[in-house]
């Protein structure tokens, strides 16, 4: 079985690395006297577009570089077998969440000395967006497209409900009471309508501890789901559950379409509140134009106030893989997409947020999304939190689905769920220190 699963790697591997060669040495030799750099990407569509623009501009502005961008899927993936490799793209426009992973396996190049050279320091950002490209102690990347989160809710079904369309929820408590007057059963007690479900969309199911003060991990070396905010702020979850059914709730949310769909629940008028990200706005252009809609920080616990505006913050990033053929043409590149001119350039094209700390009047007037000010500000309120830097996160954002999976569906408390987790990752977290601790020696 092993050497099986060797082989099949060793074979996608090499599949890889043999792409990975032809769109980089079979390719016919440049006469225009520039360096050409390779930039692997993941967007398509508009947002694809809009780096395509920011590409074409870059390659405009000056005769020394010219960028190739390549829409490749997995890229995460793909890099990281084509860094092992030895045949990297000069660029790699990857997330967040892939920072610590490849630094661990030595598969980035650090910025640190880019960076001062090119002036740029964390005053220019909005601060959430630099700390999340940082990983012990060195720069490994730049944003690209950021995002935050915040409720939005759907103004017709509050009016028909009776609420102020005008007024979301500031604290949980109103978000309970906002949900029950928004549920609705058929003749036969079947949901057909929800105002909130913490399990929609499902993906910060690991997240809920952040709203009420808890974290994950103390940052150095102890695992802390268990904690009391955390175990806290699932009981909340299965509140939801006992209220309304984990059986009822599975059946009305079985029958839930793709998110980006004109079925999804929320553009469909089946779910009036959601927690989501700036991405929003352009699926309800495109598949619920007609929707009246708002967008404002998620509500806080009544008894602790200071926990308004708190928000979960991610980004798309551009990075520099080791062994990059073009490494500092690659970075000119990068430092072209933080410049003022590029960030509002590509995400006014992909209609999200810039992550610097300054933006232009015109991207704000310009901008499609009526609420994009809402997710600048929350980024810029400094409560915010992001996946946890862990080299084991993958496999503790998983137990943490799991965990959520049991207590939505009232198979275990939130204190036996998340005590299990604690016990499960710090002897996991134990062993990945170490090992690095091990590695780090060996160098």
């Amino acid at each position: 079985m092993l050497s099986r699963l060797v082989k099949a790697l060793a074979l996608v591997t090499l599949v890889a690395l043999l792409y990975v060669g032809f769109t980089r040495e079979s390719r016919p030799a440049t006469t225009d006297g520039r360096v050409h750099i390779t930039y692997w990407e993941k967007w398509t569509g508009f947002e694809g577009e809009a780096m395509h623009a920011v590409v074409d501009e870059f390659n405009r502005s000056q005769d020394r570089v010219y960028v190739e961008v390549l829409a490749i899927s997995q890229v995460n993936q793909k890099t990281l077998l084509a860094a092992a490799g030895g045949v990297p793209p000069d660029v790699a426009g990857l997330w967040a969440d892939n920072i610590s992973a490849y630094a661990d396996k030595q598969a980035l190049l650090p910025l640190d000395d880019y960076l001062r050279q090119a002036g740029l320091t964390r005053d220019h950002y909005i601060p959430c967006y630099w700390d999340i490209c940082e990983y012990e102690g060195h720069m490994y990347a730049l944003p690209s497209a950021p995002h935050s989160l915040a409720i939005h809710w759907n103004k017709a079904m509050f009016r028909e409900a009776g609420l102020d369309p005008e007024r979301p929820p500031r604290t949980l408590e109103e978000l309970g009471h906002y949900t029950e007057l928004l549920t609705r059963r058929d003749e036969s007690g079947r949901l057909v309508q929800m105002g909130f479900m913490p399990s929609y969309p499902g993906w910060w199911n690991w997240a809920w501890g952040y709203y009420f003060g808890g974290t994950l991990w103390d940052g150095r070396d102890t695992i802390t789901a268990d904690s009391p905010e955390n175990i806290r702020a699932y009981e909340w979850v299965q509140s939801y559950s006992k209220k309304y059914g984990a059986t009822d709730l599975q059946l009305f949310q079985s029958g839930f379409a793709n998110w980006s769909s004109p079925q999804d629940p929320f553009l469909s008028g089946r779910v009036a509140m959601v927690l989501q990200g700036v991405w929003l706005g352009n699926y309800i252009d495109k598949y619920s134009p007609g929707m009246e809609w708002g967008a404002a920080p998620w509500p806080y616990p009544a008894d602790h106030p200071e926990f308004a505006d708190v928000t979960s913050v991610a980004s798309d990033i551009l990075c520099i893989p080791a062994g990059a053929k073009h490494p500092d043409e690659a970075f000119e590149f990068i430092a072209f997409v933080n410049s003022q001119k590029g960030m509002e350039l590509l995400n006014l094209g992909q209609r999200k947020h810039s992550p610097l700390a300054e933006v232009s009047d015109e991207f704000i007037a310009a901008h499609p999304n009526p609420y994009i000010q809402v997710f600048i500000d929350v980024a810029k309120q400094g409560r915010t939190f992001s996946n946890p830097k862990l080299p084991i996160w993958s496999e503790y954002g998983n137990e943490m689905n799991a965990a959520f999976d049991s207590i939505w569906l009232q198979q275990t408390t939130p204190e036996e769920a998340l005590s299990s987790v604690t016990a499960r990752m710090q002897g996991r977290l134990d062993r990945a220190l170490l090992e690095r601790s091990r590695r780090e020696g060996s160098l």
